[in-house]
């Protein structure tokens, strides 16, 4: 197939009438390099969004961008409030658009899944603590969100996507997935509130709803507003596939650009893939392993009166091509999110459109317990990404072990320098 005639190269018009070059989106993925203190974009953001900008994809996606200074999914996550000086956001837009892509901030609230080193107490809807095994004391202890810190929340939502927009991004992306707290309002695991904001999944979907809605009010029509949501938690009785139908069913006619489908949490994660890249099989045994939440996504596009992406261990030029055919009504995937797979090649759209690559290998932990090789498979990832924010190439990450200790050590380090920060704020 030519470059004309993939669909992966075919340009897409968004809804807020802006037009992506191509279908492949570079999705959010954790870094924790931000400058400190003060939570900044600064080189090492800059040297690996160069890279990512240079590679040829459609539209970049952030890592998570915190809302709130107290909330962090890491202790080098970026934070955007307001008030915040926008000089080195600019020229982190500036750098991210250099390739002639859009780039868009993922916003982010992490909940319950707050790290203790952070010296904070997490909040989620209910209170509910994290269960991973012996790792569950990594966490920080967590309580219920009060009514009114709740609509602060909503808030400070739309507080970052104005400051997002001022600063020259193209649009943001609410993370509602992954066990962060939007998706913990989501889940009946999660939230056992009596309220309002509890019960019914149409109380439960409303804090999303109510983000979504105080966004769109803050930005310019032009501006970009998508979202990431879990097409399931992956945890007997958590939200799940009919949930998430009726949820994208309930955000139609609210001005989002996108929905970005993935699943599962930190107890659960899904979204590192389904991928066990062993040789062999068919081009249709190779799409369910790596395209992980393509069917689903197929069956949410009859619903959506917006253009839904999916993200979830593609790796193969064959499999992205076969994820966006669209069935004999015209329904499907109109964008790819590619996380880790441009964590090994940051210039694979690139290579897929010359046709001088077709594949990638991920770096995967082989431990058998499941917490642990989620963790560590990350740090393989974090590994490269470290690589590249020193303008090297992203190597295969090494050892799982050592990569899992130095992720460690680094974020001891950012740890102390974020609660320093914090004490003197």
């Amino acid at each position: 197939m030519s470059e004309t005639d993939s669909p992966i190269f075919q340009p897409l018009k968004l809804p807020n009438g802006t037009t992506l070059a191509n279908r492949l989106c570079k999705a959010a993925m954790e870094e924790n390099l931000a400058v400190q203190p003060g939570q900044y974009p600064g080189t090492k953001l800059f040297n690996l969004y160069r890279q990512w900008a240079e590679g040829g994809v459609g539209m970049i996606l952030s890592g998570n961008v915190m809302v709130d200074p107290a909330a962090l999914t890491g202790p080098g996550a970026v934070v955007l409030q307001k008030g915040t000086d926008l000089a080195p956001f600019r020229e982190w837009a500036r750098i991210g658009k250099s390739g002639g892509g859009q780039f868009w901030l993922q916003i982010s609230h992490p909940g319950r899944q707050l790290y203790k080193s952070l010296g904070e107490t997490a909040v989620s809807p209910s209170g509910v603590e994290l269960n991973l095994g012996k790792f569950s004391s990594l966490f920080a202890p967590v309580r219920a969100l009060e009514e009114r810190e709740i609509e602060t929340i909503v808030t400070r939502f739309a507080d970052s996507a104005e400051a997002a927009q001022e600063a020259g991004f193209d649009g943001i992306e609410i993370h509602g997935a992954h066990g962060y707290l939007v998706s913990q309002f989501l889940s009946p695991l999660t939230n056992r509130r009596e309220d309002e904001w509890g019960g019914s999944l149409e109380n439960r979907a409303r804090f999303l709803l109510e983000i979504v809605d105080a966004v769109r009010k803050r930005v310019k029509l032009s501006f970009g507003v998508g979202l990431k949501l879990n097409s399931a938690d992956f945890q007997r009785g958590g939200f799940d596939f009919d949930d998430a139908r009726q949820v994208v069913e309930w955000l139609n006619g609210h001005g989002l650009d996108f929905i970005e489908l993935s699943g599962g949490s930190y107890e659960s994660p899904a979204m590192q893939g389904n991928a066990d890249h062993e040789s062999g099989g068919s081009t249709s045994s190779t799409l369910a392993r790596e395209a992980y939440f393509i069917d689903f996504a197929r069956d949410i596009a009859k619903v959506a009166d917006m253009p839904i992406m999916v993200t979830g261990g593609i790796t193969r030029l064959e499999v992205a091509e076969a994820a966006l055919a669209h069935d004999e009504h015209g329904f499907g995937v109109e964008l790819l999110g590619l996380g880790r797979a441009m964590a090994s090649d940051p210039a694979l759209p690139r290579h897929w459109r010359e046709r001088l690559k077709t594949d990638v290998t991920l770096p995967v932990a082989g431990f058998a317990n499941p917490s642990l090789k989620g963790l560590a498979t990350m740090a393989l990832t974090k590994q490269q990404i470290e690589r590249m924010a020193k303008g090297k190439a992203p190597g295969d990450g090494g050892s799982a072990t050592m990569a899992l200790l130095a992720d460690q050590y680094r974020a001891a380090r950012r740890a102390k320098r974020y609660r320093d920060w914090r004490a003197a704020a």
